[in-house]
Order: C-alpha cells, then structure tokens, then sequence
C-alpha cells in the first residue's frame, strides 16, 4: 500500500517550552513505537509550537497514525493529508 504525506496537529500543553531532553525522550518514545508499528508509517519531522506541534508523517493511511498516537501517548488532534505542495518555485 502506498505512503501518503500527512500533517498532524498535537495539542501538547507547553510543548514549546520543553527542554532538549524532554524532547529527546518523546522522539525517543515515537521512534519505538514506529519501529513496532512497521513500514507503513514513517515520521519525517515536527514543528514545536507553544502548545502544540505539527508533525509531518508518511503513512498509509488515518489508522496506523491513530495507533501510533495511541500507543506513543501522543495525541492526533488534527490529521490532515497532504494532496500537493507548493515553494516559491512553483511560480517558475
């Protein structure tokens, strides 16, 4: 099955605030729980806001990031899949 491109918001109370370690632990929490989980999910990145972060996460599908925000204590607040991506290039 194909991987799509999501972004997922996590409403995480002063995550923006959260020192290196505690950042450290959490990727090292939703690092485990990928490897468990399989290939049909894959973490790119995040953006850690004030409150909440943005993740970006090649998945097969809704599901398997509803897993994994159970599994990891993570919250998927918001799931949305990506269906292009546009940069400055794309005026070229």
């Amino acid at each position: 099955m194909p991987l799509h491109k999501y972004v997922i918001e996590r409403d995480i109370p002063n995550v923006g605030s959260f020192e290196r370690e505690q950042l450290r632990a959490a990727a090292q929490k939703s690092n485990d729980v990928l490897r468990e989980l399989g290939p049909d999910i894959q973490w790119v990145h995040s953006y850690v806001a004030a409150n909440k972060t943005f993740c970006i996460y090649m998945a097969t599908g809704e599901d398997i990031i509803l897993r994994h925000a159970e599994m990891s204590g993570f919250p998927a607040t918001k799931i949305t899949e990506v269906r292009k991506m546009i940069d400055p290039t794309t005026a070229a």
